[in-house]
């Protein structure tokens, strides 16, 4: 039986830093089997998170510059994480700056030939363009992964920067984005000087602002039928441009109720079995809401380097599919034309001389 060792790099929009994860992957029949065997969360230099934030108005050279510097650094990370274990693969996600499916446009940097030129093992990168290319909302990929991984479960929700969903309707795997999370949590933390909201305090200390809940639910995107996808353009339009009218500790406790309103939702078994997994898992405030609402659900939550992980073993995985030849996104999650390998590939991936 081969087994193939990929390293995952996940850069969620919430900034709270670099994931790498060294996962083992193994095949028997039609069945894949993973160990997560190494990871490590990396903070972003306060320089990085400056310039990530303000990426989308930069000029063309300046974001071509931050582009490769991203990508160099990535490549610095990686190679000093492995240091001298045999890595078979690289799958960058890289950081998204602009997500505009409806006009066909997708981009998330970090070079991923400078982390190959860097490393000198073959990178898989830009997981989302064929696809958004191809007509789809080039998200969220993750659901494959959760098809294939994690299928015991009704639903696979990730609580990130923006929270999204898997699940299996009539055999098809469908998924989408549900609604932004922590990209607002950690938002509106930083206006009271901490990096994120500490197991929900910031919410669990404010007060429902009713009208506002109401306001947040009526959202059209709501009310679209899947695929649909989120991006930060949106969160920037409908979500951030409110904040200022209202009292922090108060707007916090609106939305995670809005956030666990729109998470039960999306649950439409019943007693289904949920596995969660993301950042948001540690917002107790947040979770003891969506209990509250979906009482007869079976919540999972796996240990700790699933819960930060789990994106990053996917996308390690994705890779792996994508230099088996393999699609890696699913026409019925996206909308596209068809199922594509949607990937690019730095350097020479050899599957004959993996173990």
């Amino acid at each position: 039986m081969k087994t193939f060792k990929v390293l995952g790099l996940m850069s969620g929009t919430s900034l709270d830093g670099v994931d790498l994860a060294i996962c083992s992957f193994s095949q028997k029949d039609t069945s894949w089997n993973y160990v997560i065997e190494k990871t490590t969360t990396i903070p972003y230099t306060d320089d990085f998170i400056i310039r990530l934030k303000s990426a989308h108005r930069l000029s063309g050279l300046e974001f071509s510059i931050l582009d490769n510097e991203l990508g160099i650094y990535f490549g610095e990370l990686i190679y000093d994480f492995i240091k001298n274990e045999r890595i078979d693969l690289i799958a960058s996600h890289g950081h998204t700056i602009f997500h505009q499916p409806e006009i066909h446009l997708t981009k998330q940097i970090g070079n991923g030939a400078a982390i190959y030129a860097k490393t000198g093992i073959a990178t898989t990168c830009d997981f989302r363009s064929v696809d958004v290319l191809l007509g789809g909302q080039g998200a969220p990929l993750v659901p494959l992964g959760d098809q294939l991984l994690f299928s015991e479960y009704d639903y696979r929700i990730n609580l990130g920067g923006i929270a999204n969903t898997s699940y299996e309707e009539n055999g098809v795997t469908k998924a989408y984005d549900i609604c932004p999370v922590n990209q607002v949590f950690n938002y509106i933390a930083e206006q009271l000087g901490q990096p994120y909201d500490d197991d929900g305090n910031i919410a669990r200390n404010g007060q429902l602002i009713p009208s506002l809940l109401n306001e947040l639910n009526a959202l059209s995107f709501y009310n679209q039928s899947p695929p649909k996808s989120l991006g930060r353009e949106w969160v920037e339009k409908h979500i951030f441009s409110q904040i200022e009218n209202y009292k922090l500790e108060d707007f916090q406790h609106t939305f995670s109720i809005h956030v666990a309103t729109q998470l039960a939702n999306s649950i439409k078994k019943n007693n289904s079995k949920i596995l969660i997994t993301g950042g948001g898992v540690y917002n107790s405030f947040l979770i003891k809401n969506l209990k509250i609402l979906k009482p007869e659900a079976v919540i999972v939550i796996p240990n700790d380097t699933l819960i930060s992980f789990k994106e990053a073993l996917i996308f390690a995985f994705l890779g792996l599919r994508g230099s088996l030849g393999k699609p890696t996104s699913l026409a019925s999650v996206t909308g596209a034309k068809n199922d594509s390998l949607s990937m690019a590939l730095y350097g020479h991936f050899n599957s004959n001389n993996i173990s």
